[in-house]
């Protein structure tokens, strides 16, 4: 039955992955509209969908957690419950826990050992509260009088400290009638039983005994290895002690179970059978990753391999035959099919970059409750198509660039309210394909970077003196704020990066051969724009010859081919430049750069003009050979220092070509 399991397991997390994206959309947009039925009802139909599917996978508390879910909105459904924030909230952590169980099992191929059951009792408190007062009557942990319910938190960690062989003690702390000072007192009782064990409950709630809100008694459940005896001795030997009532709490559990959804499960406890659990798992442990194909891609692809093998039929019958025009036909023909071999393969590897974006909305809606912020993000072009390895490599850079424009850039509501803008905060992600590449926008209408600041900071750290400052453009710096770890920001905060820098991320994009610019308007908002290639694998490249030795340089970053007169080139400050269409570009010669000997005397050199955002370069090459189609293939782990090369491709005559990365010589 196992291994029949096993080959679902792949089907299961793909599935669930998008079930819980379902799930993340519905929460957000019903946290805006909680008279929405029709959400209620898509979280509920996913909660019931992924409790089956886990359900059939033997993947216990997944089943029961969803299972609970099934039943609160059941009764949100039939108007037994009124929707609030409180239900909202944890719905969400319900999502974070289902979330974090299908990436282990992702991992691991296996549930976590470790069962979070707050989430279970908090639902169930939601639905019943008498059924948990009852629970805390039995266990002894309240008087029948008591109207104050116990939180299943508390109730989880008594039955947890008597599996572990501990105590638990519900202690009634009578102070005399003569006590001056009640909370003094109280404080001196909490610190002694603080030493004596772990105290895990109070009522009245610490802060009301610390602001003397109590009569002369109050009640504490502490988890302790000693015995009644010797706790109650030790709180008589405090002064203006009245009476005290030590009780020993039993729960029925003997053996290590818990009851989930009024059935017993039992936890296994057994050494070996945990090794030999943790030995199996290693079998499902590598999950292969998958791209959800439409069937018209494949069955296009199919056609085409179909149309390839027709072709190398045709050309086994021609190779004996010397007509040269059907050769060439063919040849010409069987390029075709290449080409669009080529095209299709890469529809199959593409998918919409929306599958980064959608993680975060959620993360914007909790880091603006978390920062007191009224923050709206749009996002447009989710459907904009990019291939698989750069979607991977995306994700970071953005969420980094989102939690600074959160933390940094959007104001406070009543901040914004005097600087005559809207109190709530407007951050847009935007996606649109650009010929060979994509481009990714990320706007704030925040406050802006301020370049005083920017100056001053430089200054200070030791980047640059007074004199360069003065000196510097609005681009240039810009360019400071991706300098290694500068930042403008004073304090160092958990939400934007612990004070790294904006350098990160332009490393993280440039990795794959893209680039980010900024711009920026004081008070008025700030500007990111990513361009990053639609593919890291087949590329369209210019072979170049530099000297003897034969490079590509990508298509994508290449602006024009011109001629430039030995005359035009000038010196400054040890760069050479030219102007080139009204603006002065730096001259790179490729041939000192890459250590090539070349003391031939030229009049005029071909220059092949390269871009990096804003920024131009004009390459000498010494000849061109043409356009050809690339295969890039990575320079392994011991060339993977160079800077200058992204990686090398095999020509057609079997010769290595390397890569030129026009980003490291701009």
């Amino acid at each position: 039955m196992e291994s029949d399991l096993k080959q679902y397991m792949n089907l299961f997390i793909e599935e669930s992955k998008e079930h819980l994206q379902s799930m993340n959309d519905a929460l957000l947009e019903l946290e805006k509209e909680r008279d929405n039925m029709e959400l209620i009802n898509e979280i509920f139909r996913v909660a019931h969908t992924l409790k089956g599917m886990s359900g059939t996978m033997g993947f216990t508390h997944m089943a029961n957690l969803t299972h609970e879910m099934e039943n609160v909105l059941d009764e949100i459904r039939s108007k037994g419950i009124k929707l609030s924030e409180n239900i909202i909230d944890i719905l969400f952590e319900c999502f974070d826990e289902l979330d974090e169980i299908v990436n282990h099992i992702s991992e691991k191929g296996e549930e976590m050992d470790e069962q979070k059951d707050e989430l279970i009792l908090k639902l169930r408190k939601l639905l019943k509260e008498e059924e948990l007062q009852e629970s805390a009557n039995y266990l002894g942990l309240l008087d029948k009088k008591d109207d104050k319910k116990l939180d299943g938190f508390v109730l989880n960690i008594i039955k947890e400290a008597e599996e572990s062989g501990f105590n638990s003690y519900k202690i009634h702390v009578h102070l005399s009638p003569d006590c001056m000072l009640k909370s003094a007192r109280a404080f001196i009782v909490f610190n002694l039983l603080e030493k004596l064990g772990t105290i895990v409950y109070s009522d009245p709630p610490v802060e009301d005994i610390e602001d003397e809100k109590f009569d002369l008694s109050f009640t504490i459940v502490l988890i302790s290895n000693l015995t009644k005896e010797e706790l109650r001795e030790k709180i008589y030997g405090i002064s203006e002690i009245d009476n005290v009532e030590v009780d020993q709490i039993h729960t029925e559990k003997k053996s290590k179970t818990v009851r989930v959804n009024n059935e017993r499960v039992k936890i296994k406890d057994n050494k070996k059978e945990k090794e030999i659990k943790s030995v199996n798992s290693k079998e499902n442990r590598k999950i292969v990753k998958t791209v959800r194909v439409d069937i018209e891609r494949l069955d296009n692809l199919m056609n085409l391999v179909s149309e390839l093998i027709i072709i190398k039929t045709r050309m086994d019958e021609l190779k004996d035959n010397s007509n040269m025009e059907e050769m060439t036909n063919t040849i010409e023909y069987l390029e075709r099919i290449t080409t669009n071999l080529h095209d299709a393969v890469m529809q199959v590897r593409m998918v919409p970059i929306e599958r980064v974006f959608n993680r975060f909305p959620r993360m914007v809606r909790d880091l603006s409750k978390e920062l007191d912020k009224k923050v709206n993000l749009i996002m447009y072009g989710e459907n904009t198509e990019v291939d698989r390895t750069v979607i991977d490599e995306i994700g970071d850079p953005l969420i980094h660039l989102i939690r600074n424009s959160l933390d940094h850039g959007i104001e406070k509501a009543e901040d914004r309210i005097k600087l005559g803008k809207s109190e709530e905060g407007n951050i847009v992600l935007k996606a649109y394909p650009d010929g060979n590449n994509v481009v990714i926008e990320l706007s704030d209408d925040g406050r802006g970077i301020d370049f005083n600041k920017v100056k001053e900071k430089a200054v200070k750290i030791g980047l640059y003196t007074n004199e360069e400052i003065d000196e510097m453009s609005e681009e240039d710096l810009n360019n400071i704020l991706f300098e290694p770890g500068f930042s403008t920001s004073e304090n160092i905060t958990e939400i934007s990066g612990r004070g790294v820098g904006l350098d990160v991320v332009k490393n993280k994009i440039e990795s794959i051969n893209g680039s980010i610019e900024l711009e920026t308007i004081k008070d008025k908002g700030t500007k990111f724009t990513i361009r990053i290639p639609l593919t890291l694998a087949i590329i369209q490249a210019l072979l170049i010859k530099v000297v003897d030795e034969t490079y590509a340089i990508p298509l994508s970053s290449i602006t024009e081919i011109i001629t430039i007169d030995k005359n035009d080139i000038r010196n400054l400050q040890g760069q050479e430049i030219t102007l080139y269409r009204g603006n002065t570009i730096p001259i790179v010669r490729l041939n000192k750069l890459l250590g090539l000997n070349d003391e031939e005397y030229i009049d005029e050199h071909i220059a092949v003009v390269v871009r990096k955002g804003d920024k131009q370069a004009a390459l000498l090459v010494t000849n061109l050979i043409g356009q050809q189609e690339i295969v890039i293939k990575p320079l392994g782990k011991y060339l993977s220092n160079i800077k200058m090369f992204s990686g090398a491709t095999i020509l057609g005559n079997g010769n290595i070509s390397l890569i030129i990365d026009v980003n490291s010589l701009i």
